[in-house]
């Protein structure tokens, strides 16, 4: 399966950043992520990386974190300077009252307050979807473990059947068998390369440092 995907090609990487962050970062010590460097590291140097693209919503404090939205911009800001073609895309996140069961009546509903995330992937099964149309890569690197791609990923190849699709499961767990489906090869994202894949402390030119959390 690796043979197809051998040569130098053009590649694009389409990063769901909540999938990536709670699948291997939220609990470890690698934050500070170089996307570019350590998506290099795991695809190996027949991939040309054309295009980075990280799909994200910008965080709110809670009363148990209140400093996570500033840490999110500085590394925000952060990969902005250090790689300069990245794209960024925001979704949004929404809140709202739901009545749900409870695991222990009575009562056997509570009222709560549920956060959800919007629009990452979506937006990134746009991007991936629109730039195939472009010829802006020859293969493409989604990012994820979120099985609502696998429409997207069909797309892509019944329309551009030429075209190479990878998936990055960022997480020890079980690869989304709807996505596993229509990718050419499959790849894990290792702590070696985590630790291998660190913006520097200071970003050069800047004042950007890594927060000390971190």
């Amino acid at each position: 399966m690796e043979a197809v995907c051998g040569g130098r090609m053009r590649t694009g990487i389409y990063i769901d950043g909540f999938n990536l962050y709670y699948g291997c970062l939220k609990n470890g010590p690698y934050k500070w992520l170089d996307l570019n460097k350590l998506f290099s590291i795991v695809l190996g140097r027949n991939f040309t990386i054309e295009k980075v693209k990280y799909f994200t919503a910008r965080i709110k404090a809670t009363p148990a974190d209140r400093s996570a939205p500033q840490r999110q911009d500085v590394y925000i800001r952060a990969l902005k300077e250090f790689i300069p073609d990245i794209e960024i895309h925001f979704g949004h996140f929404m809140s709202h009252k739901v009545r749900m069961a409870n695991a222990n009546p009575p009562p056997n509903t509570l009222e709560v307050i549920k956060t959800e995330e919007k629009g990452s992937d979506v937006n990134l099964a746009v991007h991936v979807l629109n730039d195939s149309w472009q010829n802006k890569y020859d293969c493409a690197v989604i990012v994820s473990n979120d099985s609502d791609m696998a429409e997207a990923m069909k797309l892509i190849k019944t329309h551009h059947p030429h075209i190479k699709l990878g998936l990055v499961t960022p997480s020890d767990n079980r690869t989304s068998q709807q996505l596993k489906i229509h990718a050419d090869f499959v790849r894990l994202i290792r702590e070696s390369a985590l630790r291998n894949s660190q913006l520097p402390d200071l970003i050069p030119g800047t004042t950007i440092h890594k927060p000390t959390s971190w």
